[in-house]
């Protein structure tokens, strides 16, 4: 099995043996904490054994779903915030042709995001969108009364019930929400529209194998198969490994808690591959909104390098010394792009011609990586084969896994957001509510 790895010799130089193997106690406790429910916010830890849960039955309810929602769109619309659209986004734009919106012969509808900000242009210019295409969507809430989405979701079930009538458009909503109860799940059932649960005891940025995710990426038209194969996977790793060494969500959070008991505040997760971007996006929610709490916890930032070489590197590699790095590296690329060479040689790059382009990537990487260590930036470096389906399943649960470990030996409860409620109060005070 191709699995992810964790190399820490690029962090030697910060951290001892010694600091890591005194924090591995408290992740073991962490981690069965985690697998028997016992700690912080047990009622939110559905995620933890939902790999195991998810049968042949449910996967093919969904394909046949998503099979119906291709066959009548070219657009599929997913309204929702936070994790209601974070992790089938990161998963989506990982697996897709990076130009797919460009191609006119694609098959599978294009998934395209609402309901995430209150942008009023944005909302115009995808009304004027959605006039001239064919489309369907999913409103994503456990409540329905979520700001965000519920004002998407007022103004696209207007638009879509005028363009196709009330009943074409019921057939083009899906609900997923609360099993039982909230404002989406009444008028769900009011209207009939097809809908998928929420799970209780799934929170929304752990809700990437749960319909949250799993719709919206099998429209696109992806194996979720594989995703939540890669899941199970790791799963058996990081359930049934209970030392460092062999428990790779255990040894990230051991590092990554390391550091930041020597002050270092800021993690920075790093990508070179445009790919990854809103995975990064969702690993930033994810550990933003699990740690960041009662004055505690390590600010996730993200940079997309090479690009941010050129903008970000600067701070990074002579900036204040409170960060460290996680680079998120890819071994294996799709394809092959080979540097030619050039008679002339005006741009003095013949010393790469005939050299991958991949290649010259990856010693980027690496030459990134030495200089930072240089400048006293420690960076642990994760590294997975290739991209697919199948290792970002595996990415997504050791990702998961490894926040709540984290969470448990900060001492917080990884499974709560109260500071989230605080600019709606403000906000609905505002607006006269």
């Amino acid at each position: 099995m191709k699995t992810i790895s964790i190399d820490q010799k690029y962090v030697e130089k910060f951290v001892q043996q010694s600091e890591l193997d005194a924090l591995q106690p408290a992740l073991q406790k962490a981690q069965q904490d985690l697998i028997q429910k016992t700690g912080k916010g047990n009622d939110f830890l559905g995620w933890v054994s939902l790999p195991d849960e998810i049968d042949d039955a449910f996967l093919a309810d969904i394909e046949t779903t998503a099979k119906h929602l291709r066959e009548k769109a070219k657009l599929f619309v997913v309204i929702g915030i936070g994790g209601s659209y974070l992790g089938a986004r990161a998963v989506i734009e990982a697996l897709q042709n990076q130009f797919s919106a460009l191609d006119s012969s694609r098959k599978d509808p294009f998934v395209i995001y609402a309901g995430h900000q209150l942008s009023e242009d944005y909302m115009h210019e995808l009304l004027a969108i959605l006039d001239k295409t064919d489309y369907a969507m999913a409103v994503i809430s456990k409540s329905g009364t979520t700001t965000e989405p519920a004002v998407a979701f007022r103004i696209l079930k207007n638009h879509i019930e005028k363009k196709y009538g009330k009943e074409e458009a019921k057939s083009r909503i899906v609900a997923i929400t609360d099993k039982e109860r909230g404002a989406l799940k009444t008028l769900a059932t009011k209207e009939g529209y097809k809908t998928y649960i929420v799970p209780d005891d799934v929170g929304g940025r752990y809700s990437v194998l749960t319909p949250v995710g799993l719709l919206p990426i099998a429209v696109a038209g992806f194996d979720i198969r594989s995703l939540v194969k890669g899941a199970q996977d790791m799963k058996a790793i990081v359930i049934s490994e209970n030392t460092l060494s062999k428990n790779p969500a255990m040894h990230y959070a051991a590092l990554r808690n390391a550091l930041y008991q020597q002050g270092k505040k800021i993690e920075i997760m790093v990508n070179y591959d445009p790919r990854l971007y809103f995975l990064t996006e969702w690993w930033k929610q994810l550990y933003g909104e699990s740690e960041g709490k009662e004055g505690k916890g390590i600010f996730p930032a993200g940079v997309n390098n090479t690009s941010d070489l050129h903008s970000m590197g600067q701070y990074i590699q002579e900036g204040e010394r409170i960060l460290f790095e996680t680079v998120l590296s890819v071994e294996n690329n799709r394809e092959t792009i080979e540097i030619p060479s050039d008679s002339e040689n005006l741009d003095g790059m013949n010393f790469v011609a005939g050299k991958r382009m991949g290649y010259v990537n990856s010693m980027a990487q690496l030459g990134t990586i030495l200089a930072h260590i240089d400048g006293g930036v420690a960076s642990i470096k994760i590294s997975i084969p290739e991209i697919s389906a199948y290792t970002i399943g595996q990415l997504i649960y050791f990702y998961e896994f490894g926040c709540g470990l984290s969470g448990y030996v900060l001492g917080v409860n990884p499974f709560d957001q109260p500071g989230v409620e605080a600019y709606k109060k403000n906000m609905f005070k505002l607006l006269g509510k």
